[in-house]
């Protein structure tokens, strides 16, 4: 087992969602490219209430609801992310924000990519979240993959991701990208002495 771990986010939560078919691809997709420990994390399963305590910023790691608390140790135990993100009205979902709202120190110095969909591959979700990922000291990457309505509608027709397959280049420049950034921040992270 490796010591690298990697949580992807399913960060939609509609019923009938998509994300479900790009979840799995992207889980085994990247198991099978980065030799690390990868994990989904689905907001589902994660009921968080609505954003109302102190900065997570100026309070570390003081978590009031047992949510927020199981939530944030799933985060803080990752050495990277990919965010799964449909684009809902030029922006990511609501139920992402709400628990990025909730975590600070448990993101820092880490990095993130993304995987997106929608009308332009998810490209105006993700533009949004890279300026939320600095905002969480993380290092957002280049390399994310975009989804666009063509591979979109071939997926929901036939209810198998195997049209996701030709993004697979696309993936590969995720993980490799991901897994270099994971492993240097990871040893970066260590306290010195």
């Amino acid at each position: 087992m490796s010591d690298l771990r990697l949580l992807v986010i399913n960060s939609t939560t509609r019923e009938g969602r998509f994300s479900d078919h790009v979840g799995q691809w992207v889980v085994d997709g990247l198991r099978a490219r980065t030799g690390a420990e990868v994990e989904l994390l689905d907001l589902r399963d994660h009921l968080l209430p609505y954003f109302d305590g102190p900065s997570p910023a100026r309070s570390p790691r003081e978590y009031r609801e047992d949510a927020v608390r199981a939530f944030a140790e799933r985060v803080d135990a990752a050495d990277g992310f990919v965010v799964l993100t449909g684009e809902y009205n030029h922006g990511y979902t609501a139920v992402l924000k709400n628990a990025l709202d909730w975590t600070f120190v448990e993101w820092n110095h880490k990095p993130i990519s993304f995987v997106g969909w929608g009308n332009v591959g998810g490209a105006r979700a993700i533009e949004q979240l890279r300026a939320v990922s600095i905002e969480l000291e993380m290092a957002p990457l280049r390399h994310a993959v975009h989804i666009l309505p063509a591979q979109l509608m071939q997926v929901r027709q036939s209810g198998s991701s195997e049209a996701l397959g030709e993004l697979d280049p696309r993936l590969d420049l995720l993980a490799q990208d991901l897994t270099w950034w994971a492993r240097a921040l990871q040893v970066a992270r260590q306290p010195v002495g």
